[in-house]
């Protein structure tokens, strides 16, 4: 996966009018009322036709450039996500993510911060994210898999792999005939 650089100083008006809206629009989200007509219209506001059907994403949320993440068919993210996008987030259908799970897409250069440095981030089919985990730069998690409550997972996880820990690391491979 190829990193790319952004240097937040040389942010057209445009990006920066479009950060602004999401931010508002953010806002938003995480003041209406759940489970309501107004609430989807604010979430298809916010991910366009980037968000699948019968997918859930609940408030509260954070996060950036939301125009790089593409959310797939029956996915559930749940509240308190940090879902940061410059380096683009892909989830495929029906993964499942706890509460207060990080996207984290990109990061900083270490001597010159304001340029973000990004990776994809890359969430296969049927994967299960599990309650505080982080997901760094450049990861894809693979199909089927389950990334352990606060695991901070920077590397790849393997099709139907269970991984823990900080770094995460396999301690378990499911049985893919059980899918």
């Amino acid at each position: 996966m190829e990193e790319f650089r952004v240097d937040m100083r040389e942010m057209t008006p445009e990006e920066l009018e479009l950060g602004a809206k999401q931010a508002q629009t953010v806002f938003k989200l995480n003041h209406t009322m759940p489970m309501s007509e107004e609430y989807n219209e604010v979430l298809k506001e916010l991910f366009g036709d980037n968000l699948g059907e019968n997918s859930m994403v609940v408030a509260p949320i954070a996060g950036a450039a939301f125009e790089h993440m593409k959310i797939g068919n029956n996915v559930f993210i749940n509240s308190n996500s940090l879902l940061m996008a410059r380096g683009g987030i892909t989830v495929e259908d029906d993964v499942l993510m706890a509460a207060n799970v990080q996207l984290l897409s990109n990061n900083h250069d270490e001597y010159d911060r304001q340029v973000l440095t990004c990776k994809p981030i890359h969430i296969k089919k049927g994967a299960w994210i599990g309650a505080g985990a982080s997901i760094l730069a450049g990861v894809t998690v693979g199909e089927n898999a389950i990334v352990g409550a606060g695991a901070i997972v920077t590397k790849d996880v393997p099709d139907y792999a269970v991984v823990v820990g900080s770094p995460a690391r396999v301690v378990k491979t499911l049985d893919e005939d059980k899918f």
